[in-house]
C-alpha cells in the first residue's frame, strides 16, 4: 500500500489542508506506548514509516501520513505515563483537543487499548469526551498475542465489554498481524 508521511504537526495551523479535498481522517489515539505507531506500520505494511519506540512519550507531535489516494492517518501523542514534564503534557493536551474539536475531516477515531489492561481511567475519560463531542470511534485492542490462553483471552474481551458492550473492538497485534484486516475493513467501512 502506498503510504507517505506528511508532516509533523506541533500547532493546529500546521495541521495539513485539504484544499478542497480533503481526505477523510483517522485519528489513532491511546495511553503512552500502547502501540499506535507499530500498529500505523502495520495497517500500511512499512515498518518504519511511523516511529516507534520502547520508551513511552516518543510521540510529541500529530503525525500525518497520507494512505494512497483514500485517506490521512494522524497519530496522535500518547496520554498517561511519559516521562516527559507536565508544561509538556499540558501542550500535548492543548494540541490533541485543537484536533480533535476542530478536523471537520476526521471521519473516525480508532482507540488503542492493551488488550492485557483493558480500560483504565485515562481511557474511560476519552471516551466519554468522544461521545460527548460525538466524534465516531472504534476500539482497537492492542498486543493481542501477549494474552496466551484461551481463558485469559476471554477475559480480556469480557473486560474490553464492560464499558464498550455494543461497540466495535478489534483485537489486534502489530507483532504478528492479528486482526490488522478486521480493522482495515472497519476503517473503510467510513467511507461508504
Amino acid at each position: 500500500m502506498e503510504a507517505q508521511f506528511i508532516i509533523s504537526a506541533a500547532k493546529p495551523d500546521q495541521f495539513p489542508s485539504g484544499n478542497g479535498q480533503a481526505l477523510p481522517e483517522v485519528a489513532f489515539l491511546g495511553r503512552s506506548n500502547v502501540g499506535k505507531s507499530s500498529l500505523l506500520n502495520a495497517l500500511i505494511g512499512k515498518t518504519g514509516l511511523a516511529f516507534t519506540s520502547a520508551r513511552p512519550g516518543c510521540t510529541q507531535l500529530i503525525n500525518f501520513y497520507r494512505i494512497g489516494d483514500s485517506f490521512l492517518f494522524a497519530d496522535l501523542p500518547g496520554y498517561g505515563y511519559a516521562r516527559v514534564p507536565p508544561e509538556i503534557k499540558a501542550e500535548w493536551k492543548s494540541l490533541v483537543d485543537a484536533y480533535l474539536t476542530s478536523r471537520e475531516q476526521l471521519a473516525l477515531c480508532v482507540v488503542l487499548l492493551d488488550a492485557r489492561r483493558g480500560w483504565m481511567d485515562s481511557d474511560l475519560e476519552l471516551k466519554q469526551w468522544l461521545e460527548f463531542h460525538r466524534r465516531p470511534y472504534i476500539v482497537a485492542a492492542t498486543k493481542s498475542d501477549k494474552v496466551k490462553s484461551q481463558r485469559d483471552q476471554h477475559q480480556s474481551m469480557k473486560n474490553l465489554r464492560e464499558h464498550y458492550p455494543e461497540g466495535e473492538i478489534a483485537l489486534v497485534s502489530a507483532e504478528t498481524g492479528r486482526g490488522v484486516k478486521e480493522l482495515w475493513q472497519a476503517i473503510t467501512r467510513i467511507k461508504a
